[in-house]
């Protein structure tokens, strides 16, 4: 039968098409399957040349080259991929893909990003035949990339050669949508990745040795399997080839989980996975816990019902072979690079392209008068005061500078954190969650769970048999998928003691420690921790201290920087207020009197924007000013209770200082930490912690009740009534 043009295949041939071609299904960069003959159909469409990968040399005009089990031309195709990646201009007036070499010279990149919407403006038919086709398509893009590079800076290694990473296709298709009529084409999907697997060696070309006469053959590796000749061509021996190692081509290959993000999971379903096979620099470029969007081929491999028989089942194994990684998904931050590594994930500076196009607007911003409160209240606009709160919130998004102090000893070092925890105590219908809600929005790595929902080994680490090897591995819990992020726990008063038993090593050492199974290991969870809790009976008793409110450990209690309390107090003038907001989200007309009260907005895009730039960018230390106003700001909190014998203030109190010192200065863009930097966290820990921190019977504040559960005073009397009894 004639062939279907691409764009009217039917979902039938494409299945039949794939579950066939079994034999590609190793790598995405693979030599296209061609077949050459004369074109007896006048209304097939025509596509390109033979890319130089393909080694196919045409003979006459009349004699015409076709991607296997198509009707296209490979003749036409190239040449109008060459055309694209030649004369594309992108929006700043120039050829994009000549100046994308060019930027490639000077760094040594190898690979090149194809944006498949650009392709879509200039060439539509072009872009449907990647996507339908891209096992042939691929490589075409390849060859014209490096034609170009060799033509402009003269030609690279054989290693080395210039590949194309095509990105952006139109339409995401979710994992659960992943059926037959996807295989063999480019499909972009959307996760979070659960588990990275150990690098693989994969053979790329296998080098054999006569073991009679030294012989050498080289033999490349089509469908996973090493073909092993069995004849000898110089000796006519038969059977006497050795596989040597040491000479042989390998390329390095790694599987990957995708799993389903939380937000994208429908009602009432549970999260489905995704294996991803991941080759070459695309290997450890993403971690567990990233959101990404994964552009790749959709494979399907047969599975041996006995690996020692060669009966095949007729179920197939789905995987992705990954082309593309993009990590950041629009209006979240952009994660803190490595401490001594400042390398973006694009490899092309220090900072990524999304945040680069934007900087000129960011050094505007920090310029602003009131930038502190502007900031302040763009978190969770649709929230009404709390604007400490909201001030404590933005000092942990921008979080404190990390420092690794070393030691005298050979490879001693000690590190500090620079995460802020918080604690918000409320009573019910406050709006923590929603808080909670917005801030894992915003945070790239961010962890949303509930304490009743959740388990030691679901926030640690749990260990389970892999299905593919049969090992035992280990999963990563909450806390460590959201390292460098943010872990949000809404309802943390009904966590389970065993539960919150594993957040102590957490939250100081900010390591995780797991000896299960046979596996040692202790994995970082540098993550700062926003958490909601609600009073031990629904509502808040001022006659009480904290930890008589709260159903939490006093030595969990002591590891938050700041502890806010929020209370419903009934207050006219406040209650008009928050009712005429309220009102006015729900009111059509939006822009009423009520909503213009508030200060001016930054929008989530430019917001997450500059606290990702200042996060990579400003690194500030403490002048002499700033530290002699923490070293006597530290000693007037501990005078407070020095007359009653009490402790209103701890070490810990004092580290905080420093770490919520450091943040404001980053909302400056500013190298340094000044003094208004100091006071204003000074304020901050008073208004919040100290508050908290208040004995309801003497009125006086004393940090004991935070650190021990019992107030000064309450030990006192229960020594003396031991003394009489």
């Amino acid at each position: 039968r004639t062939p279907a043009s691409p764009g009217l295949i039917s979902s039938d041939d494409r299945a039949r098409r794939g579950a066939n071609r079994t034999d590609i299904a190793q790598t995405p960069r693979r030599t296209p399957r061609l077949s050459r003959g004369r074109r007896e159909d006048s209304d097939a469409v025509p596509s390109s040349i033979v890319p130089s990968s393909a080694g196919a040399v045409l003979n006459s005009e009349a004699e015409r080259v076709y991607i296997w089990g198509t009707n296209i031309n490979l003749v036409d195709a190239t040449q109008q991929v060459a055309n694209f990646v030649r004369t594309f201009v992108g929006p700043s007036g120039r050829p994009h893909y000549p100046a994308l070499l060019e930027e490639a010279f000077r760094t040594g990149e190898q690979y090149i990003d194809v944006d498949l919407q650009h392709l879509k403006d200039a060439n539509p038919e072009l872009y449907n035949m990647v996507c339908w086709y891209p096992q042939e398509s691929v490589p075409m893009f390849d060859s014209a990339l490096d034609d170009m590079y060799a033509q402009r800076f003269g030609e690279r290694p054989a290693d080395k050669r210039v590949q194309s990473r095509p990105f952006g296709v139109e339409e995401s298709t979710a994992m659960r949508d992943l059926d037959p009529q996807h295989l063999d084409t480019l499909v972009s999907i959307r996760g979070m990745v659960v588990r990275v697997g150990n690098i693989l060696p994969n053979i790329q070309v296998a080098f054999f040795q006569c073991a009679n006469c030294g012989n050498v053959e080289e033999v490349p590796i089509e469908g996973g399997r090493v073909s092993e000749p069995s004849r000898c061509g110089s000796c006519k021996a038969n059977f006497t080839f050795q596989l040597v190692h040491n000479r042989s081509f390998f390329k390095d290959k790694q599987l990957v989980r995708l799993q389903e993000a939380p937000e994208n999971i429908p009602q009432g379903e549970t999260p489905h996975s995704v294996n991803l096979c991941v080759y070459d620099a695309l290997v450890d470029s993403v971690k567990p816990g990233d959101r990404v969007q994964v552009t790749g081929i959709f494979r399907g491999v047969s599975i041996r019902e006995n690996p020692k028989r060669r009966t095949l089942q007729c179920v197939f194994k789905t995987f992705v072979d990954v082309l593309h990684f993009q990590k950041r998904q629009g209006g979240q931050m952009d994660e803190e690079p490595e401490q001594g590594n400042d390398d973006s994930e694009d490899g092309s500076g220090i900072l990524p392209p999304w945040i680069r196009r934007r900087e000129e607007e960011i050094h505007q911003l920090s310029s602003r008068s009131h930038l502190y409160e502007t900031l302040a209240h763009s978190i969770a606009p649709s929230i009404w005061g709390m604007e400490d709160v909201k001030k404590g919130v933005l000092c942990q998004l921008f979080g404190g500078a990390q420092k690794i102090a070393t030691g005298r000893g050979i490879g001693d070092q000690e590190r500090f954190r620079g995460e802020i925890n918080i604690l918000i105590v409320g009573d019910p219908g406050v709006s923590k969650s929603q808080l909670l809600s917005y801030v894992h929005k915003l945070a790239p790595r961010g962890i949303y769970t509930s304490g009743k929902g959740s388990s030691a080994v679901g926030l640690t680490a749990y260990v389970t048999r892999d299905a593919e090897t049969k090992e035992i591995v280990l999963e990563s819990g909450a806390l460590v998928l959201s390292d460098k992020g943010i872990c949000c726990i809404d309802e943390f008063d009904k966590m389970g003691d065993h539960t919150r038993s594993v957040l102590h090593e957490a939250m100081e050492q900010q390591t995780i420690s797991v000896a299960k199974a046979g596996i040692i290991a202790t994995l970082n969870a540098r993550t700062a921790i926003l958490a909601c809790a609600n009073p031990k009976e629904s509502k808040y008793r001022p006659d009480r201290s904290v930890v008589e409110n709260l159903n939490l450990p006093s030595t969990l209690l002591s590891r938050f920087d700041l502890i806010y309390l929020v209370l419903d107090k009934p207050d006219e003038e406040n209650d008009r207020r928050i009712g005429r907001h309220i009102v006015g989200l729900y009111s059509s007309q939006r822009n009423d009197r009520s909503l213009s009260n508030a200060q001016e907005f930054i929008p989530q895009d430019l917001l997450s924007a500059y606290i990702s730039y200042a996060k990579r960018m400003v690194k500030p230390t403490l002048t002499s000013d700033a530290c002699e106003r923490l070293v006597k700001g530290y000693t007037d909190m501990r005078k407070v209770g020095l007359s009653k014998k009490t402790v209103s203030a701890t070490p810990r109190q004092l580290e905080s200082l420093i770490r919520l010192s450091e943040s404001l200065a980053k909302m400056r863009l500013s190298s340094e930490v000044t003094k208004a930097d100091v006071e204003e966290a000074i304020r901050l820990v008073n208004v919040a912690t100290q508050k908290a921190a208040t004995d309801p019977t003497t009125g006086t504040i004393d940090m004991s009740i935070i650190t021990t559960g019992k107030s000064a005073d309450e030990r006192e009397r229960e020594n003396n009534l031991k003394e009489k009894v």
